[in-house]
């Protein structure tokens, strides 16, 4: 057991280097006055990358895409309801949509609950979440299809649907470093 374990680690330890690797260009380094406090950890990439379409279910029950909301800046979350981490991090994900979200801003909040909804209507009444819309994928196909293997991971796109960079776990991200890189996201895309 304790083998599979170091295993598994030296896994998260490779994808977790292997997503900051790269971010020498023009691109990035004009994100690199944004990535302090709280972004310390966000990786950009050289230029913005595409990104793979997906479906969730919303809190009526109905299907959307990511693609849905292109023509806003998204800043995409992956969380569970048994993630320690990610329940520390929805609250400023909240007050990050209350501040921010409209025309050119939203941020989903794709729970990975298999569970399903129920369970992340719940999480959200029990933590008080007004701003942000419960959404869950209970196959978890979206977080696979974003390359996401460990929660929170938290995905910033374009308004054309391109990533920027992602940051895994938790963050402040209604602080002012965040809302200085979004701002400068919105601002250029």
């Amino acid at each position: 057991m304790t083998r599979h374990l170091k295993f598994f680690g030296f896994l998260i330890l490779l994808t977790f280097t292997s997503l900051g690797a790269g971010t020498s260009t023009a691109f990035s380094e004009n994100l690199s006055n944004y990535i302090t406090g709280e972004m310390k950890n966000f990786a950009p990439y050289d230029e913005p990358r595409p990104f793979k379409d997906f479906s969730f279910t919303n809190a009526a029950g109905e299907q959307e895409q990511l693609s849905d909301y292109r023509g806003k800046v998204i800043l995409l979350n992956f969380w569970a309801t048994w993630c320690a981490p990610c329940r520390k991090e929805m609250p400023g994900l909240d007050r990050l949509q209350a501040d921010m979200g409209g025309d050119d801003f939203q941020v989903l909040a794709v729970g990975q609950d298999l569970q399903g909804m129920k369970k992340v209507k719940s999480f959200f009444e029990r933590l008080g979440l007004e701003n942000l819309a419960p959404l869950n994928d209970k196959t978890v196909k979206s977080g696979r299809a974003a390359g996401v293997f460990g929660l929170p991971a938290t995905i910033l796109l374009t308004r054309d649907g391109q990533e920027v960079g992602r940051l895994i776990g938790p963050a402040e991200w209604d602080e002012p470093e965040s809302k200085a890189l979004i701002q400068h996201i919105i601002s250029g895309s």
